[in-house]
């Protein structure tokens, strides 16, 4: 694995001094609001990953600038800028702080009996810790279903209702990814309102884009951060779903949702 590449950052983001001024204690591993200079920046130092009996080798920080690096060959900007460097705890992932609209839920849970009319997609029933039946519903927007082809493809395990920021313009961005690339079947996600539904000419045009980055210089990146067995399924993956042109179905035992939801 390397620390330097088209992930890093550059100038004075890459160099200058990475201060802590926070740590984000609801994440599972060591995280961290950082500054550069004037610049927040989230901070991720690879001493905090604990690692998972399925992610048994670590390299979370790699997955991430390595999905970044996926999402920049999109060109649809669904992970925030996301790179490698030294910190106070060693070298780690930093990305940048965005400021989402906190009172804005793309991911919800809401009364199975008032659900909305429209403009949302309905996941699954359930029922919360009362007793009362729930749903899980998400957005139905263009770019909620671009993060949902990248999650596809990049075999995201742990797309959570909270890794998905509603920024005030309107965009979404997509944001946690260090359990992605495994070469088993891992995709977790809460983002399944759209399964079997037919790809948009959009979303196949950004398929055909990663595709001819892999055959230029993306394939020849990733290898700094990802094994060649992870970019070969990677690239599997990419091929079955262009062929297939719909989004897939939950396959395999594992739960198709991540634990817990938020």
């Amino acid at each position: 694995m390397t620390t330097s590449g088209h992930g890093d950052g550059d100038g004075e983001l890459q160099h200058a001094e990475l201060e802590l001024t926070g740590r984000i204690a609801a994440a599972s591993n060591a995280t961290f609001l950082a500054h550069i200079g004037e610049t927040a920046v989230v901070y991720k130092p690879i001493a905090g990953e604990k690692p998972l009996w399925d992610f048994p080798d670590g390299d979370l920080a790699h997955r991430e600038v390595a999905a970044y690096l996926v999402s920049e060959a999109f060109g649809w900007n669904v992970v925030p800028r996301t790179w490698l460097r030294d910190g106070p705890l060693g070298p780690g992932m930093v990305q940048l702080w965005q400021d989402s609209d906190l009172e804005h839920d793309t991911v919800d849970l809401v009364v199975a009996t008032e659900l909305p009319d429209e403009g949302w997609r309905h996941v699954f029933d359930g029922y919360d810790d009362e007793g009362r039946e729930v749903a899980l519903i998400h957005e139905d927007t263009p770019a909620l279903r671009r993060m949902a082809v990248f999650d596809v493809v990049v075999n995201n395990a742990d797309r959570k209702g909270g890794h998905v920021l509603a920024m005030p313009d309107g965009h979404r961005h997509g944001v946690d990814h260090g359990l992605t690339f495994h070469v088993e079947h891992k995709l977790r996600t809460v983002l399944w309102g759209w399964l079997g539904e037919e790809l948009t000419d959009d979303e196949v045009d950004g398929l055909d884009r990663v595709r001819a980055r892999l055959d230029a210089d993306l394939g020849a990146t990733l290898a700094g951060y990802l094994t060649g067995a992870e970019i070969a399924t990677f690239v599997t993956r990419l091929d079955r779903l262009r062929a297939q042109r719909v989004f897939p179905a939950p396959r395999g035992e594992m739960p198709a949702v991540p634990w817990p939801l938020f």
